[in-house]
């Protein structure tokens, strides 16, 4: 993986929309997904104290973010499209 996420943001791949009768939609007809899987986070954020707070989670979780968060981008050394969120713009995650 050659994008690696700084301070308290975090690297997602959207999961792929499919409908109940297994066909994919493309992207131009499908609402974007609100739901991903982390692939990569960075080390955290340093409080007023000087410390470095953890990041809550993990590569490999399952997260729910809002609709219009985060900023789109693509690797150059596989070209899949990832979104780069904010730990803060993350609601929950599935456990």
């Amino acid at each position: 993986m050659s994008i690696q996420p700084l301070a308290d943001r975090v690297l997602v791949k959207r999961k792929t929309v499919t409908t109940k009768g297994g066909i994919l939609l493309p992207d131009s007809a499908q609402e974007k997904p609100k739901e991903g899987v982390v692939v990569a986070v960075g080390p955290g954020k340093v409080n007023d104290n000087g410390q470095l707070e953890a990041m809550p989670i993990k590569a490999g979780d399952n997260v729910l973010f809002s609709s219009y968060s985060g900023t789109e981008v693509k690797n150059p050394k596989d070209g899949e499209t990832y979104l780069i969120l904010n730990i803060d713009d993350i609601l929950g995650f599935f456990a």
